[in-house]
């Protein structure tokens, strides 16, 4: 297998991974407004999320930028719960325009923090590695994949949900948005606490 081959496998890999599942959580809270048809929203958030965390992966595994490892992980779930709040009071359809250019905002700013956290992976695999180009995009372009995968599944689940069963959008967005919300928030407080220890 080529490096890049490996490392477009490890990226999609790590963001369907249990040890991925913050970033899961993100996803799913990014797109959780979103029905199939809306795919290309979809697909503008994912990238800016995808652009963020590029970002900051490459100055980090640069070494150019230095951020504690604990104040990332504890981040990360902060910008999963905010995510989910914003969609729980979000306004009503017909007043969301400004809602959902918001959202990119959050993917792309969110997706500088969520760079952070995959930095630490990323540099564990190349240990001292001079050439980091090719993982790097490798990495970034298989977890651009992965995300994609997520997205996928979470259209459809909200496509079955909404479509076929009849639970309406809104409920569903409250259900999903919420059990969400509830994960992450637990989550910041046991990474707040580790933060001190």
């Amino acid at each position: 297998m080529s490096e890049f081959g490996l490392y477009f496998q490890l990226g999609w890999q790590h963001i369907v991974a249990w040890e991925g599942v913050d970033h899961i959580l993100f996803i799913t809270a990014l797109c959780a407004v979103y029905l199939l048809k809306e795919w290309k929203k979809v697909l503008i958030l994912v990238t800016a999320f995808t652009i963020g965390h590029s970002v900051t992966l490459a100055l980090s595994v640069l070494d150019i930028v230095h951020i504690s490892t604990p104040l990332i992980e504890f981040l990360i779930p902060v910008t999963i719960f905010i995510t989910a709040l914003f969609n729980i009071i979000r306004p009503p359809a017909e007043e969301q325009q400004q809602a959902i250019q918001l959202n990119y905002l959050f993917a792309l700013f969110f997706g500088l923090i969520h760079g952070m956290g995959f930095s630490n992976r990323l540099k564990s695999l190349l240990g001292g590695g001079e050439n980091v180009v090719i993982p790097l995009l490798g990495f970034n372009i298989g977890l651009e994949f992965g995300q994609i995968l997520i997205v996928i599944c979470v259209l459809l689940l909200a496509g079955i949900i909404v479509n076929i069963t009849g639970v309406k959008r809104r409920d569903w967005i409250m259900f999903l948005s919420s059990a969400i919300f509830g994960v992450a928030f637990v989550m910041a407080i046991e990474r707040f606490k580790a933060l001190f220890t």
